[in-house]
């Protein structure tokens, strides 16, 4: 076997040679076989001694030379279309001469490819595809003659009028050509103008979308403010249902009859739960005595802001159980309405505060009892006496000072006085809602 191999140029698989195939050609005393190498001719001026020889010792060295340093272009493939092209593996036989070698090779290609002139190196499967691809073309190339064939003889049988049609024909195909290709340029023309419009149009739609993007932000921003004012709106309408709930509430409360409460069925008077008076049987603390006065002072002093009189001689001053009245003619003068028994001494200016609450409160009656709607008290004051006047009890006096006086007559007086007050607290409060 030789060591010589070669690549098909299509798979790029090694050939490998038959014996048979080796041999074919290797006697030199066969001149129709010599006579078939193309290559193994010598070219003209060159001497029959060396001629033969010398070309396939340079055919050799060529393709020694070329399997040494050629590559295949692109992806390593060889094109089919390139004979001067292929693989040598292996080295030359030192036991064969070259022009056997030329022989054998020659020989090879003919017997594959059935041509002369097509040198490839091809394995059979793509030697087979090969010749169907040329079938395909041959017979390709035989319908058109035949087309040609039939055009020139029915050119020949067309007589000067048909041709002469023919040719108007052509012509007006040739203008209607020249016109659809102008139109055709027209199209492409619009096309492009219709590709620029569209990338205008594009880029348009994608501002677009950047802007519908941004203002659906905006809108979610604003949305949600928006229900950040509705959630305040309806908070703020709850608050302002709850203060007309109050108001109204408020309008149909008695603010005096809620703040100011008299009561009489017993033996003492009480105003907002404290007892004014005591009894030898119904002892009764100082401070409770002082807290009731503070009370008093307070509803009177509330009383006379409502009809709007303001006091002579003296001023009131409500600090609960330490509440005192003030000289309006001199400011040093302070009567204090309260007191405690284990300091005798101010019962003097305790009971000059009591006359001088009586006076206030005769005010406040004369006041109250002008108009058609006046005031009425059941008891008469006697201010300058310090003195309450019971009309049932046939004209009996109850004193308001301690001094001289008992302690039942003293809490009887007081007890009359609160009697006076309930009933200007109904006057007031009648007429408060008649306003």
């Amino acid at each position: 076997m030789s060591s010589v191999r070669f690549l098909c140029q299509c798979c790029h698989q090694p050939l490998k040679l038959t014996q048979s195939a080796e041999t074919v050609g290797l006697d030199t005393s066969q001149p129709p076989a010599a006579s078939k190498l193309p290559l193994a001719q010598g070219e003209p001026g060159e001497t029959l001694e060396e001629g033969p020889t010398f070309k396939v010792e340079r055919d050799t060295e060529k393709l020694q030379d070329g399997a040494s340093c050629r590559t295949p272009p692109g992806d390593g493939r060889m094109s089919r279309y390139s004979p001067n092209i292929f693989t040598l593996l292996g080295k030359l036989s030192s036991g064969r001469t070259l022009n056997s070698i030329q022989k054998t090779t020659r020989g090879i290609f003919d017997i594959l490819s059935g041509e002369e002139d097509l040198v490839h190196p091809l394995c059979q499967d793509c030697t087979n595809s090969l010749l169907e691809q040329l079938d395909t073309q041959l017979t390709i190339s035989e319908s058109d003659s035949q087309h040609y064939q039939r055009c020139l003889e029915t050119r020949e049988s067309i007589s000067e009028d048909e041709r002469e049609m023919l040719q108007e024909e052509l012509k007006d195909m040739e203008l209607e050509e020249a016109r659809l290709v102008q139109e055709l340029e027209e199209v492409e023309k619009s096309r492009e103008r219709a590709a620029v419009a569209l990338e205008a149009a594009q880029a348009e739609t994608e501002m677009l979308d950047l802007q519908e993007r941004r203002y659906q932000r905006e809108y979610g921003k604003l949305l949600w403010q928006q229900l950040e004012l509705q959630d305040e709106l309806r908070s703020v309408e709850n608050r302002l249902w709850y203060a007309e709930t109050q108001l109204a509430w408020l309008e149909k409360t008695n603010t005096f009859k809620s703040t100011f409460v008299i009561h009489h069925d017993g033996p003492l008077a009480t105003i907002n739960n404290f007892r004014l008076g005591c009894l030898p049987t119904v002892p009764v603390c100082w401070n409770e005595i002082n807290a009731a006065w503070g009370q008093t002072a307070l509803l009177l002093r509330a009383l006379s802001s409502t009809i709007g009189l303001e006091f002579q001689r003296f001023q009131l001053i409500p600090c609960g159980n330490h509440s005192y009245l003030k000289s309006l003619t001199d400011d040093t003068v302070e009567l204090p309405l309260f007191c405690n028994r284990r300091q005798s001494a101010y019962f003097y200016k305790f009971d000059q505060a009591m006359m001088a609450f009586l006076d206030c409160m005769q005010q406040f009656k004369e006041e109250a009892e002008k108009g058609a709607s006046g005031v009425y008290m059941p008891y008469r004051i006697h201010a300058k006496k310090g003195l309450m006047e019971d009309p049932g009890a046939r004209g009996k006096f109850c004193s308001i000072r301690t001094h001289l006086n008992s302690e039942e007559q003293w809490t009887q007086a007081l007890r009359l006085m609160l009697i006076n007050f309930k009933w200007s607290l109904a006057w007031v409060s009648l007429r408060y809602y008649q306003k």
